[in-house]
């Protein structure tokens, strides 16, 4: 009966909705640290998000239209099955180019397992000769064909069977990500939540004297979830140039990267469009917080009597 007494609306304008929450204390800190910690991981999230797409593209692509012929021959048909195969790619579709590797660059491809010194004229190392292809144009089985009935000692690899599972890993590292920032999203909701209520349990009696004078619900939710949600924005703020700031620092980000892990860290660094991403973060934030506390909100005070 005392919620529904009637109070001269002047007497509520005088009471501002924000000194219903406390300014400061330890909810107030638990969402500026809960916001801030959840941003700065979330850029992190996001950042391996993209880095793990732009790679499993990059691979994709430069692996799709490359492919490797290994002329493994007897000792005395290498040469003759070699000027075969370049015969045979010279008249083959599909093929934009084609190279007989030196055998220093054989040795350097084999130095990551042999060691350096390798001595490739006393080893019966194949030849490789590279081929660039045509994307559509290609025909894989035809070449093995023409490959097995004129230099029966070369041997096509246009790179599936290991392209599929780097692929396949860069795909799944990407979703892993995106999961990651669902389950901050969720985490960084529950915080705001014991947050909102811890407050709203520890001004209960305030609460009652606000109800006396004729305060709804509704407008004391408001006090709460504006609070609640600006020390979420301003934290989110803070986390994620902190984010973009380590993402900086990581060395390797915004090179070139010719191996798979310069090439990761070179993907870290965000660019063009994802400084928009990047920019949503915080008001994701403030988003969560506000559907957070608004439900925390409404829930406690129907508890509280």
């Amino acid at each position: 009966m005392a919620r529904d007494l009637a109070v001269p609306a002047p007497v509520l304008t005088e009471i501002r909705a924000g000194r219903v929450v406390p300014p400061s204390g330890f909810t107030a800190s638990l969402t500026l640290f809960t916001a801030a910690a959840m941003a700065f991981l979330a850029v992190v999230a996001l950042a391996f998000a993209l880095a793990a797409g732009r790679v499993a593209a990059g691979w994709e692509a430069a692996l799709s239209d490359s492919a490797t012929i290994r002329i493994a021959a007897p000792e005395g048909q290498v040469a003759a099955q070699t000027d075969a195969v370049q015969a045979i790619l010279a008249t083959t579709p599909g093929i934009a180019s084609f190279r007989l590797l030196a055998d220093d660059e054989v040795a350097r491809l084999l130095e990551p397992w042999l060691g350096p010194d390798l001595p490739v004229d006393a080893l019966p190392v194949p030849k490789l000769v590279e081929i660039v292809t045509v994307p559509g144009e290609f025909d894989a089985g035809g070449l093995r064909q023409r490959l097995a009935g004129e230099a029966p000692g070369a041997v096509l690899d246009d790179h599936t069977r290991w392209r599929a599972p780097m692929v396949a890993a860069a795909q799944r590292l990407r979703l892993l990500a995106w999961v990651a920032l669902g389950l901050i999203a969720l985490a960084t909701a529950a915080m705001v939540t014991l947050a909102a209520r811890a407050a709203l349990a520890a001004n209960g009696q305030v609460i009652r004297v606000l109800r006396l004078v004729g305060a709804r619900d509704a407008w004391i939710a408001r006090a709460f979830v504006r609070r609640f949600t600006l020390r979420a924005l301003a934290g989110a703020l803070a986390g994620t140039a902190l984010g973009a700031l380590a993402l900086l620092l990581v060395p390797g980000a915004g090179g070139d990267g010719e191996t798979a892990g310069s090439a990761f860290a070179a993907g870290l660094a965000l660019r063009g469009g994802d400084w928009a991403l990047a920019a949503a973060i915080p008001l994701a934030a403030a988003l969560a917080a506000f559907a957070a506390t608004r439900a925390a909100a409404l829930r406690s005070l129907r508890e509280i009597t």
